[in-house]
């Protein structure tokens, strides 16, 4: 098995785990050929890497068994640590269940994981996606997650506190904001027929990813579209609490056709944003940037890889 460079990825929502017992980080994010317009789902792929810039893999950390609920739309997994074990907050949906975010759990990164709650853990009935562990500060555990077009045409985020063994929810969701809030998010582009057919406005919430400034000020990374393309934005909380409120940035963070960023922590101490670019058309590519904090602002360094 050779080593893989950025460039000969084809990953979109790309989320890296660092693992200090091996001092190996693990990538994973949608990895299906076709991820669209309701193919079967073939499961969800890993890479790991010492450097972050060759990639040995794929490794199949998950296939669905016989009588798996979810049929399509295998989205957006993430892994993360928690009690001695490694929880994979992931996207389906079925034809008969809309788009839910399931967890899964396996001893390794590597899997192979299986399901851990007993279907999607957001709310029945709703169509969600993109969920992601958030730990408050009273070590609490919550799932963030999008609710997003068709069902609603604005697309909001939202969070739902979890049990200590993230089986199943805790109790209600609450709501975050509307992802039109900032003041850069437009329509997409595929769906200005919309307005042809007088519906109204769709705008997409995906990808939430939250994270601290070093002044303890609680953010939101978030993708949706701008004029002309998919891009990032930052929600700040200058309260510090999840419930908000929440305040944009007026303009995007990351506007150049990219999106469904994360941040991690290498081994070497530094701070590191990735996502995938471009948005499409294929092949998405995962980009992985050397990051700084400079008075509550995120700049970016050149990508390890072009």
């Amino acid at each position: 098995m050779g080593l893989l460079l950025a460039n000969d990825l084809k990953i979109r929502d790309p989320f890296v785990l660092p693992l200090a017992a091996e001092r190996v980080y693990y990538l994973y994010g949608t990895t299906d050929k076709i991820p669209w317009g309701g193919h079967p789902g073939e499961g969800f792929d890993t890479y790991r890497s010492r450097d972050l810039i060759h990639w040995e893999g794929p490794f199949p950390a998950f296939r669905p068994e016989p009588g798996f609920w979810g049929e399509f739309s295998f989205w957006a997994p993430e892994v993360h640590a928690w009690r001695g074990r490694f929880f994979m907050f992931a996207t389906f949906q079925s034809k008969r269940v809309p788009l839910g975010t399931q967890i899964l759990v396996a001893d390794h990164p590597l899997g192979p994981f299986h399901p851990h709650s007993p279907g999607p853990v957001t709310p029945a009935g709703e169509a969600c996606l993109d969920g992601t562990l958030f730990v408050g500060d009273d070590g609490r555990p919550w799932m963030i997650f999008s609710r997003d077009w068709p069902q609603i045409a604005v697309g909001r985020y939202s969070a739902l506190p979890l049990r200590d063994d993230l089986s199943a929810a805790s109790g209600p969701p609450i709501d975050l904001f509307e992802v039109n809030t900032a003041a850069w998010v437009r329509t997409p582009p595929w769906q200005k027929e919309r307005g042809v057919k007088g519906l109204p406005p769709c705008y997409v919430a995906d990808g939430a990813w939250p994270f601290r400034m070093r002044s303890g000020e609680l953010c939101l990374l978030f993708s949706s579209w701008n004029e002309s393309n998919y891009a990032t934005g930052i929600a700040r909380s200058p309260a510090g609490k999840l419930a908000g409120p929440w305040r944009c940035d007026a303009t995007a963070f990351f506007p150049d056709n990219g999106g469904h960023a994360m941040i991690f922590t290498g081994f070497d101490g530094t701070s590191y944003l990735a996502l995938h670019q471009p948005n499409g058309p294929p092949p998405e590519h995962p980009r992985i940037f050397p990051m700084t904090e400079v008075a509550d602002q995120i700049r970016l360094q050149p990508p390890l890889v072009p």
